[in-house]
């Protein structure tokens, strides 16, 4: 394994618990568990196949001295593994590590997944994350087993094999659309990765195709457990006018994309988020279905979570209640430092009508046919007089002042961002306080261990349940993100309950 420090989930005393993982024996055993939570914290390769799956696959586990242990399924590739066929592995939902990791290989993954080599090369990579870009590989290379350029590769093959199984395109339009750079490339990962063609993957589609033009319908993985209609139904509540839309659990937001806005519904499915995307252009797949899965937090590891909160005696009743219950993330940086700072001292309704008429007033139509709205860009917002704005002054000021700050690129919110500098930058802002700057890092920035003390309904829940705050709860770590919404779920059960 590339790491000492993994942590991976072992059972113990009839309960989870959290573990190191410092050799291959451990992973073995994991292996002969099947249990699906392991996947996507390592990978195994057989030798004498040649292929690599899943912890969880239910081939036959093969002799452990024929096995090795990667820690990504571009490692795996790297050493020559194609993937199982039977348990797709490299479609296995990401590794918790990287999601909550805010070190330079955390950030550098996240921004990968999201896109930006296919965008913007390793060149642009490095720009984003401030270093060299043989900083940046050898970084990578240690910690996961492969470079930025093969970790893109392994993306843009489940890409392809997406687009294969779920769309009508012509393979020469998935090649570039999954961001190859020629169809011989194309041709090529597919045969190393899969061990087969394109027609091989499409004929075997497991997916049903889309009927409409620019539509993909695909099944996005997580960790059991989750309960999804829960997740759903915070965001339903939160809903924006001509942003987003909730009903019959179906909720359905217009994202920001580099090649123009999609459409994507999400609803429950059967161990996985059915996702319907309808994008402008087929090459933002990656993108699009990164920032759903950083939405609704895919790639964290509820075990864990529940484990570390359910250990305090006052927490637990919630934790049992609310299991696997997950932290929203955003898709758009921007829009959420808006609405945070929007919803300052007003309801939840309140603030949901505000930004409504904002997005009415000054975004764009998603869809020249259709109602949809694009919430509105830094570079409008800055030159609006705050005086218009349907807040108080000083709030509009301090609307303008982020929409400048973003505009003039001197904020990125994003979980690519360092926490501790986005947050002193957030704070140099006006109208931008602790909470504000802490519910940002939380949302935005993806943080898993922010603890909203300050906040007046977290201090009621926490009074409510003879919680003492003033400590900071260091045992909660690094899990106390998801103590705020287990206590705002304590006081204010409707905001997660919309649903008729």
């Amino acid at each position: 394994m590339a790491s000492e420090n993994r942590q991976l989930l072992s059972e113990g005393e009839g309960r989870l618990v959290i573990v190191l993982l410092p050799d291959a024996d451990t992973c073995y055993r994991a292996v002969q568990s099947r249990d699906p939570r392991f996947d996507g914290w390592f990978f195994i390769a057989v030798r004498t196949t040649g292929i690599y799956c899943r912890p969880s696959c239910p081939a036959i586990t093969p002799h452990r001295k024929n096995v090795s242990f990667h820690p990504s399924a571009a490692a795996a590739q790297k050493a020559g593994y194609r993937a199982c066929k039977r348990c797709r592995p490299d479609a296995s939902p990401g590794s918790p590590e990287w999601n909550v990791r805010g070190d330079l290989a955390g950030r550098a993954l996240r921004l990968i997944t999201d896109g930006v080599i296919d965008r913007a090369g390793v060149p642009g990579l490095a720009r984003r994350l401030g270093y060299s870009e043989r900083q940046i590989h050898r970084t990578l290379v240690a910690e996961v087993g492969a470079g930025p350029i093969a970790l893109a590769r392994a993306q843009r093959a489940q890409t392809a094999r997406v687009l294969l199984e779920t769309t009508d395109l012509p393979v020469t339009d998935v090649a570039f659309a999954a961001g190859f750079a020629s169809v011989r490339q194309f041709n090529d990962t597919i045969r190393t990765v899969f061990a087969g063609t394109p027609s091989m993957l499409r004929a075997a589609r497991r997916t049903p195709s889309a009927p409409d033009a620019g539509v993909v319908t695909l099944r996005l993985p997580y960790r059991e457990p989750m309960t999804l209609s829960t997740m759903l139904d915070f965001l339903g509540a939160h809903a924006v006018p001509g942003l987003q839309h909730y009903e019959g659990g179906v909720f359905t937001r217009v994202i920001p994309a580099p090649g123009g806005p999609a459409l994507v519904s999400l609803s429950a499915g059967d161990g996985a988020v059915l996702c319907r995307v309808r994008l402008h252009d087929t090459r933002d797949l990656v993108t699009v279905v990164s920032r759903v899965r950083r939405l609704l937090d895919l790639d964290a590891d509820p075990v864990a979570v529940d484990t570390v909160l359910g250990a305090d005696p006052a927490l637990a009743p919630l934790v049992r209640k609310r299991a696997g219950l997950r932290a929203p993330g955003t898709v758009d940086g921007f829009e959420t430092a808006v609405g945070t700072v929007v919803g300052q001292q007003i309801s939840v309704s309140g603030a949901r009508t505000v930004l409504g008429r904002i997005a009415a007033e000054h975004g764009q139509r998603a869809f020249a046919d259709e109602p949809w709205l694009l919430f509105p860009t830094p570079d409008v917002l800055a030159a609006v007089d705050p005086a218009t704005l349907p807040m108080p002054r000083a709030r509009g000021r301090s609307v303008q002042a982020i929409a400048a700050a973003f505009a003039g690129g001197a904020i990125e919110l994003d979980p690519s961002s360092d926490r501790d500098e986005i947050r002193a930058a957030l704070l140099a802002l006006p109208g931008v306080g602790p909470w504000t700057a802490d519910y940002l890092c939380m949302r935005a920035v993806a943080h898993p261990d922010v603890l909203l003390a300050s906040d007046l309904v977290v201090r009621r829940a926490a009074a409510d349940l003879g919680i003492d705050l003033a400590d900071g709860r260091p045992a909660w770590g690094p899990w106390r993100t998801y103590a705020n919404y287990h206590l705002w779920a304590h006081m204010y059960a409707d905001l997660w309950s919309v649903s008729p």
